[in-house]
Protein backbone atom coordinates (compact mmCIF):
# COMPACT_ATOMS: atom_id res chain seq x y z
CA UNK A 1 0.00 0.00 0.00
CA UNK A 2 2.84 2.59 0.96
CA UNK A 3 4.55 1.60 -2.08
CA UNK A 4 1.51 2.18 -4.06
CA UNK A 5 0.84 5.56 -2.40
CA UNK A 6 4.92 6.35 -3.60
CA UNK A 7 4.20 5.79 -6.98
CA UNK A 8 1.20 7.90 -6.86
CA UNK A 9 3.29 10.16 -5.70
CA UNK A 10 5.85 10.21 -7.75
CA UNK A 11 3.32 10.17 -10.93
CA UNK A 12 1.92 13.52 -9.45
CA UNK A 13 4.92 15.30 -8.98
CA UNK A 14 6.24 14.45 -12.87
CA UNK A 15 3.01 15.61 -14.01
CA UNK A 16 2.94 18.98 -11.98
CA UNK A 17 6.52 19.04 -13.18
CA UNK A 18 5.99 18.86 -16.68
CA UNK A 19 3.03 21.09 -16.23
CA UNK A 20 4.88 23.47 -14.77
CA UNK A 21 7.61 23.30 -17.45
CA UNK A 22 4.77 23.56 -20.40
CA UNK A 23 3.87 26.58 -19.15
CA UNK A 24 7.33 28.09 -18.74
CA UNK A 25 8.09 28.02 -22.50
CA UNK A 26 6.12 28.47 -25.39
CA UNK A 27 6.97 26.58 -28.06
CA UNK A 28 4.96 24.04 -25.87
CA UNK A 29 1.79 26.35 -26.21
CA UNK A 30 2.53 27.54 -30.01
CA UNK A 31 3.36 23.65 -30.86
CA UNK A 32 0.13 22.35 -28.77
CA UNK A 33 -2.57 24.50 -29.26
CA UNK A 34 -1.68 27.51 -31.86
CA UNK A 35 -0.07 25.64 -34.66
CA UNK A 36 -3.18 22.95 -34.60
CA UNK A 37 -5.88 25.50 -34.43
CA UNK A 38 -4.02 27.45 -37.16
CA UNK A 39 -3.89 24.22 -39.53
CA UNK A 40 -7.86 23.23 -38.61
CA UNK A 41 -8.56 27.19 -39.85
CA UNK A 42 -6.19 27.07 -42.69
CA UNK A 43 -7.19 24.16 -44.27
CA UNK A 44 -10.42 24.25 -44.07
CA UNK A 45 -10.93 27.85 -45.52
CA UNK A 46 -8.47 27.57 -48.25
CA UNK A 47 -10.81 24.88 -49.47
CA UNK A 48 -13.87 26.48 -48.65
CA UNK A 49 -15.54 25.90 -51.67
CA UNK A 50 -15.26 22.53 -51.75
CA UNK A 51 -13.47 22.61 -55.30
CA UNK A 52 -11.53 25.38 -57.49
CA UNK A 53 -13.72 27.41 -59.72
CA UNK A 54 -13.35 29.75 -62.80
CA UNK A 55 -10.11 28.98 -63.15
CA UNK A 56 -8.31 30.76 -66.04
CA UNK A 57 -8.30 29.33 -69.36
CA UNK A 58 -8.28 30.86 -73.25
CA UNK A 59 -9.27 30.02 -76.33
CA UNK A 60 -7.95 30.63 -80.04
CA UNK A 61 -11.54 30.96 -82.51
CA UNK A 62 -10.11 30.68 -85.56
CA UNK A 63 -13.67 29.84 -87.08
CA UNK A 64 -15.18 33.17 -86.02
CA UNK A 65 -18.74 31.41 -86.71
CA UNK A 66 -21.31 32.16 -84.44
CA UNK A 67 -21.70 28.08 -83.57
CA UNK A 68 -17.41 28.42 -82.58
CA UNK A 69 -18.82 31.45 -80.04
CA UNK A 70 -21.41 29.27 -78.91
CA UNK A 71 -19.06 26.87 -78.29
CA UNK A 72 -17.19 28.94 -76.06
CA UNK A 73 -19.84 30.70 -74.49
CA UNK A 74 -20.82 26.78 -73.48
CA UNK A 75 -17.47 26.42 -71.98
CA UNK A 76 -17.36 29.44 -70.06
CA UNK A 77 -20.44 28.51 -68.22
CA UNK A 78 -18.92 25.67 -66.50
CA UNK A 79 -18.27 26.23 -62.93
CA UNK A 80 -14.64 25.77 -62.70
CA UNK A 81 -13.36 27.06 -66.22
CA UNK A 82 -13.86 30.80 -67.09
CA UNK A 83 -12.30 32.24 -70.26
CA UNK A 84 -10.04 35.34 -69.28
CA UNK A 85 -8.59 35.70 -73.01
CA UNK A 86 -9.14 35.01 -76.87
CA UNK A 87 -5.92 34.48 -78.63
CA UNK A 88 -5.29 34.86 -82.05
CA UNK A 89 -2.41 32.18 -82.46
CA UNK A 90 -1.74 28.81 -80.87
CA UNK A 91 1.88 29.74 -80.15
CA UNK A 92 0.78 32.96 -78.28
CA UNK A 93 -1.61 30.81 -76.24
CA UNK A 94 0.86 27.86 -75.62
CA UNK A 95 3.27 31.07 -74.66
CA UNK A 96 0.51 32.37 -72.21
CA UNK A 97 0.12 29.06 -70.77
CA UNK A 98 3.81 28.38 -69.81
CA UNK A 99 4.16 31.59 -68.35
CA UNK A 100 1.38 30.85 -65.78
CA UNK A 101 -1.13 33.37 -66.67
CA UNK A 102 -3.82 30.46 -68.33
CA UNK A 103 -4.02 26.92 -67.08
CA UNK A 104 -4.93 25.54 -70.60
CA UNK A 105 -6.53 26.55 -73.30
CA UNK A 106 -9.22 25.34 -76.01
CA UNK A 107 -7.87 25.59 -79.46
CA UNK A 108 -11.21 25.97 -82.35
CA UNK A 109 -9.86 25.47 -85.88
CA UNK A 110 -10.95 27.55 -88.96
CA UNK A 111 -13.91 26.00 -90.85
CA UNK A 112 -14.79 23.71 -87.87
CA UNK A 113 -18.56 24.87 -88.48
CA UNK A 114 -18.40 24.60 -92.32
CA UNK A 115 -16.95 20.43 -91.98
CA UNK A 116 -19.13 19.90 -88.64
CA UNK A 117 -22.18 20.81 -90.91
CA UNK A 118 -20.80 18.91 -94.18
CA UNK A 119 -20.12 15.71 -92.20
CA UNK A 120 -16.48 15.79 -92.35
CA UNK A 121 -15.47 14.94 -88.86
CA UNK A 122 -13.35 18.14 -87.80
CA UNK A 123 -11.37 18.44 -85.09
CA UNK A 124 -11.16 20.49 -81.87
CA UNK A 125 -8.22 20.67 -79.47
CA UNK A 126 -7.33 21.23 -75.71
CA UNK A 127 -4.52 22.07 -74.02
CA UNK A 128 -4.07 21.69 -70.14
CA UNK A 129 -0.57 22.17 -67.91
CA UNK A 130 -0.96 19.46 -65.61
CA UNK A 131 2.04 20.93 -63.51
CA UNK A 132 -0.79 22.31 -61.34
CA UNK A 133 -2.60 18.07 -61.44
CA UNK A 134 -5.70 19.49 -59.74
CA UNK A 135 -6.44 22.68 -61.91
CA UNK A 136 -5.68 20.83 -65.32
CA UNK A 137 -7.24 17.86 -64.58
CA UNK A 138 -10.57 19.97 -64.27
CA UNK A 139 -10.12 21.91 -66.86
CA UNK A 140 -9.30 18.73 -69.06
CA UNK A 141 -12.83 17.30 -67.92
CA UNK A 142 -14.40 20.75 -68.67
CA UNK A 143 -12.94 20.74 -72.00
CA UNK A 144 -13.95 17.02 -72.96
CA UNK A 145 -17.28 16.66 -71.99
CA UNK A 146 -17.66 20.51 -73.81
CA UNK A 147 -16.36 18.72 -76.89
CA UNK A 148 -18.33 15.23 -76.59
CA UNK A 149 -21.50 17.91 -75.89
CA UNK A 150 -20.59 19.73 -79.66
CA UNK A 151 -19.98 16.58 -81.05
CA UNK A 152 -23.55 15.33 -79.97
CA UNK A 153 -25.23 18.17 -80.51
CA UNK A 154 -23.84 18.16 -84.42
CA UNK A 155 -24.57 14.69 -84.81
CA UNK A 156 -28.07 15.01 -83.44
CA UNK A 157 -28.68 17.96 -86.14
CA UNK A 158 -27.72 15.53 -89.06
CA UNK A 159 -30.34 13.21 -87.82
CA UNK A 160 -33.15 15.59 -87.18
CA UNK A 161 -32.33 16.60 -91.09
CA UNK A 162 -32.73 12.88 -92.07
CA UNK A 163 -35.80 13.01 -90.47
CA UNK A 164 -35.39 10.64 -87.47
CA UNK A 165 -37.35 11.57 -84.27
CA UNK A 166 -35.90 12.76 -80.97
CA UNK A 167 -35.97 9.52 -79.39
CA UNK A 168 -34.65 7.92 -82.50
CA UNK A 169 -31.93 10.40 -82.26
CA UNK A 170 -31.16 9.97 -78.70
CA UNK A 171 -31.20 6.73 -78.98
CA UNK A 172 -28.25 5.93 -81.41
CA UNK A 173 -25.85 9.14 -79.77
CA UNK A 174 -26.97 7.39 -76.58
CA UNK A 175 -27.65 3.67 -76.28
CA UNK A 176 -26.91 3.60 -72.94
CA UNK A 177 -27.77 6.28 -70.70
CA UNK A 178 -24.98 6.57 -67.35
CA UNK A 179 -26.32 7.63 -63.94
CA UNK A 180 -23.34 8.50 -61.50
CA UNK A 181 -24.36 8.63 -57.55
CA UNK A 182 -20.73 9.40 -56.00
CA UNK A 183 -21.02 7.56 -52.34
CA UNK A 184 -20.15 9.35 -49.51
CA UNK A 185 -18.75 12.42 -50.79
CA UNK A 186 -21.70 13.33 -53.57
CA UNK A 187 -20.29 16.94 -53.27
CA UNK A 188 -17.02 15.87 -54.66
CA UNK A 189 -15.83 18.41 -52.11
CA UNK A 190 -12.15 18.44 -51.95
CA UNK A 191 -12.38 19.77 -48.27
CA UNK A 192 -14.14 16.41 -47.30
CA UNK A 193 -11.27 14.47 -49.31
CA UNK A 194 -8.48 16.20 -47.73
CA UNK A 195 -9.35 18.29 -44.13
CA UNK A 196 -10.48 14.40 -42.62
CA UNK A 197 -6.89 13.57 -43.04
CA UNK A 198 -4.91 16.78 -42.96
CA UNK A 199 -6.15 17.66 -39.44
CA UNK A 200 -4.95 14.34 -37.53
CA UNK A 201 -1.76 14.36 -39.51
CA UNK A 202 -0.89 17.33 -38.59
CA UNK A 203 -1.60 16.72 -35.08
CA UNK A 204 0.22 13.65 -35.16
CA UNK A 205 3.11 15.31 -36.91
CA UNK A 206 3.37 17.76 -33.88
CA UNK A 207 2.60 15.04 -31.11
CA UNK A 208 5.84 13.56 -32.70
CA UNK A 209 8.16 16.48 -32.75
CA UNK A 210 6.57 17.52 -28.94
CA UNK A 211 7.50 14.04 -27.76
CA UNK A 212 11.00 14.02 -28.73
CA UNK A 213 11.58 17.35 -27.91
CA UNK A 214 10.43 16.82 -24.34
CA UNK A 215 12.83 13.88 -23.80
CA UNK A 216 15.48 15.09 -25.50
CA UNK A 217 15.76 18.45 -24.03
CA UNK A 218 16.07 16.87 -21.26
CA UNK A 219 19.30 15.02 -22.28
CA UNK A 220 20.54 17.99 -23.53
CA UNK A 221 20.07 20.24 -20.60
CA UNK A 222 21.11 17.09 -18.23
CA UNK A 223 18.19 17.49 -16.11
CA UNK A 224 17.14 13.98 -16.76
CA UNK A 225 18.41 12.27 -13.91
CA UNK A 226 16.58 14.67 -12.02
CA UNK A 227 12.94 14.04 -13.79
CA UNK A 228 14.05 10.04 -13.56
CA UNK A 229 14.82 10.56 -9.32
CA UNK A 230 11.69 12.34 -9.26
CA UNK A 231 9.36 9.57 -11.25
CA UNK A 232 11.30 7.11 -8.16
CA UNK A 233 14.12 6.11 -11.01
CA UNK A 234 11.13 4.20 -12.74
CA UNK A 235 11.17 4.72 -16.59
CA UNK A 236 7.70 4.05 -16.65
CA UNK A 237 6.19 6.58 -14.03
CA UNK A 238 8.99 9.36 -15.73
CA UNK A 239 7.42 8.67 -18.90
CA UNK A 240 3.65 9.00 -18.08
CA UNK A 241 4.11 11.92 -15.60
CA UNK A 242 5.52 13.49 -17.95
CA UNK A 243 3.22 12.80 -21.39
CA UNK A 244 -0.23 12.47 -19.71
CA UNK A 245 -0.12 16.24 -19.70
CA UNK A 246 0.49 16.10 -23.03
CA UNK A 247 -1.92 13.62 -23.98
CA UNK A 248 -4.61 15.51 -22.55
CA UNK A 249 -4.02 18.69 -24.43
CA UNK A 250 -3.46 16.24 -27.63
CA UNK A 251 -6.31 14.83 -27.00
CA UNK A 252 -8.77 18.15 -26.32
CA UNK A 253 -6.67 19.34 -29.81
CA UNK A 254 -8.64 15.86 -31.41
CA UNK A 255 -12.06 16.75 -29.87
CA UNK A 256 -11.73 20.17 -31.31
CA UNK A 257 -11.16 19.36 -34.52
CA UNK A 258 -13.76 16.58 -35.10
CA UNK A 259 -16.36 18.86 -33.37
CA UNK A 260 -15.45 21.53 -35.83
CA UNK A 261 -15.39 19.10 -38.72
CA UNK A 262 -18.06 16.97 -38.11
CA UNK A 263 -20.30 19.58 -36.10
CA UNK A 264 -19.73 22.74 -37.62
CA UNK A 265 -18.74 21.98 -41.34
CA UNK A 266 -21.23 19.27 -41.32
CA UNK A 267 -18.87 16.43 -42.69
CA UNK A 268 -19.97 13.19 -43.14
CA UNK A 269 -19.79 10.84 -40.54
CA UNK A 270 -22.32 8.48 -41.21
CA UNK A 271 -21.44 6.25 -37.98
CA UNK A 272 -21.31 9.01 -35.06
CA UNK A 273 -18.97 11.23 -33.85
CA UNK A 274 -17.78 8.87 -30.65
CA UNK A 275 -16.52 6.61 -32.85
CA UNK A 276 -14.29 9.39 -34.39
CA UNK A 277 -13.31 10.50 -30.99
CA UNK A 278 -12.12 7.10 -29.75
CA UNK A 279 -10.12 7.01 -33.04
CA UNK A 280 -8.45 10.31 -32.45
CA UNK A 281 -7.59 8.90 -28.49
CA UNK A 282 -5.95 6.01 -30.28
CA UNK A 283 -3.84 7.89 -33.03
CA UNK A 284 -2.34 10.27 -29.92
CA UNK A 285 -1.23 7.29 -27.94
CA UNK A 286 -0.21 5.92 -30.89
CA UNK A 287 2.02 9.00 -32.37
CA UNK A 288 3.39 9.48 -28.69
CA UNK A 289 4.63 5.58 -28.58
CA UNK A 290 6.19 6.34 -31.94
CA UNK A 291 7.78 9.81 -30.28
CA UNK A 292 9.30 7.38 -27.57
CA UNK A 293 10.40 5.00 -30.15
CA UNK A 294 12.08 7.51 -32.08
CA UNK A 295 14.28 9.43 -29.42
CA UNK A 296 15.16 6.40 -27.80
CA UNK A 297 16.64 5.20 -30.95
CA UNK A 298 18.28 8.24 -31.86
CA UNK A 299 18.66 9.94 -28.04
CA UNK A 300 19.97 13.06 -29.48
CA UNK A 301 17.25 15.89 -29.94
CA UNK A 302 18.72 16.85 -33.57
CA UNK A 303 18.52 13.55 -34.66
CA UNK A 304 15.46 12.94 -32.79
CA UNK A 305 13.98 15.26 -34.37
CA UNK A 306 14.82 14.73 -37.59
CA UNK A 307 13.39 11.06 -37.55
CA UNK A 308 10.26 12.73 -36.36
CA UNK A 309 10.01 14.81 -38.88
CA UNK A 310 10.81 12.74 -41.23
CA UNK A 311 8.52 10.21 -40.57
CA UNK A 312 5.28 12.42 -40.05
CA UNK A 313 5.69 13.94 -43.24
CA UNK A 314 6.10 10.94 -45.30
CA UNK A 315 2.80 9.15 -43.39
CA UNK A 316 1.18 12.04 -45.89
CA UNK A 317 2.29 10.05 -49.04
CA UNK A 318 1.93 6.28 -47.27
CA UNK A 319 -1.34 6.79 -45.52
CA UNK A 320 -3.23 6.37 -48.98
CA UNK A 321 -5.18 9.92 -48.70
CA UNK A 322 -3.13 11.16 -52.36
CA UNK A 323 -2.04 7.66 -54.18
CA UNK A 324 -3.84 4.83 -53.57
CA UNK A 325 -1.68 2.07 -51.00
CA UNK A 326 -3.37 -0.99 -53.36
CA UNK A 327 -1.31 0.94 -56.66
CA UNK A 328 1.60 1.10 -54.81
CA UNK A 329 4.56 -1.26 -55.51
CA UNK A 330 3.93 -4.12 -52.58
CA UNK A 331 7.12 -3.31 -50.70
CA UNK A 332 5.55 0.34 -50.21
CA UNK A 333 2.24 -1.34 -49.31
CA UNK A 334 4.04 -3.19 -46.63
CA UNK A 335 5.71 -0.58 -45.21
CA UNK A 336 2.48 1.94 -45.26
CA UNK A 337 1.31 -0.28 -42.36
CA UNK A 338 4.35 1.16 -40.36
CA UNK A 339 2.72 4.82 -40.18
CA UNK A 340 -0.12 5.23 -37.65
CA UNK A 341 -2.08 7.84 -40.41
CA UNK A 342 -2.65 5.08 -42.30
CA UNK A 343 -4.57 3.26 -40.11
CA UNK A 344 -6.59 6.00 -38.68
CA UNK A 345 -7.23 7.25 -42.46
CA UNK A 346 -8.62 3.74 -42.99
CA UNK A 347 -10.85 3.74 -39.93
CA UNK A 348 -11.87 7.29 -40.70
CA UNK A 349 -13.12 5.59 -44.19
CA UNK A 350 -14.61 2.66 -42.42
CA UNK A 351 -16.52 4.63 -39.76
CA UNK A 352 -16.90 8.39 -40.86
CA UNK A 353 -17.69 7.41 -44.75
CA UNK A 354 -18.97 4.16 -44.77
CA UNK A 355 -20.63 4.08 -41.90
CA UNK A 356 -20.02 0.25 -40.76
CA UNK A 357 -19.82 -1.44 -37.42
CA UNK A 358 -16.30 -0.57 -35.49
CA UNK A 359 -15.83 -4.15 -35.42
CA UNK A 360 -15.05 -3.84 -38.71
CA UNK A 361 -11.82 -1.92 -38.21
CA UNK A 362 -10.52 -4.41 -35.50
CA UNK A 363 -7.55 -4.62 -37.53
CA UNK A 364 -6.47 -0.43 -37.67
CA UNK A 365 -7.37 -0.38 -33.85
CA UNK A 366 -5.30 -3.18 -33.24
CA UNK A 367 -2.32 -1.85 -35.34
CA UNK A 368 -2.20 1.14 -33.13
CA UNK A 369 -2.42 -0.71 -30.08
CA UNK A 370 0.99 -2.49 -31.41
CA UNK A 371 1.89 1.39 -31.69
CA UNK A 372 1.20 2.21 -28.46
CA UNK A 373 3.22 -0.68 -26.82
CA UNK A 374 6.64 0.20 -28.77
CA UNK A 375 7.96 2.21 -25.69
CA UNK A 376 8.77 -1.67 -24.24
CA UNK A 377 11.15 -1.69 -26.88
CA UNK A 378 12.72 0.60 -26.40
CA UNK A 379 12.79 1.58 -22.68
CA UNK A 380 16.08 -0.05 -21.34
CA UNK A 381 17.93 1.79 -23.84
CA UNK A 382 15.60 5.08 -23.04
CA UNK A 383 16.80 5.05 -19.43
CA UNK A 384 19.90 4.05 -20.10
CA UNK A 385 20.51 7.17 -22.57
CA UNK A 386 18.65 9.54 -19.58
CA UNK A 387 21.54 8.50 -17.23
CA UNK A 388 25.06 7.97 -19.16
CA UNK A 389 24.44 9.80 -21.95
CA UNK A 390 26.61 13.19 -22.55
CA UNK A 391 24.77 15.58 -24.94
CA UNK A 392 27.31 16.38 -27.56
CA UNK A 393 26.31 19.97 -29.55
Amino acid sequence: MINSQSKHKALLAVMKRECRRLVARPLYLFCMVVAPLFCYVFFTTLMDSGLPVNMPAGVVDQDMTSTSRQLVRNLDAFEQTAIVAHYPTFNEARTAMQRGEIYGFYYIPQGMSAEAQAQRQPKVSFYTNNTMLIAGSLLFRDMKMMSELASGAAARTALYAKGATEDQAMAFLQPIVIDTHPLNNPWLNYSVYLCNTFAPGVLMLLIFMVTVYSIGVEIKERTAREWLHMGNNSIWISLAGKLLPHTAIFFLMGILYNVYLYGFLHFPCNNGILPMLFATLCLVLASQGMGILMIGTLPTLRLGLSFASLWGVLSFSMCGLSFPAMAMHPTLQALANLFPLRHYFLIYVDQALNGYPMIYSWTNYVALLIFMMLPFLIAHRLKAALVYYKYIP
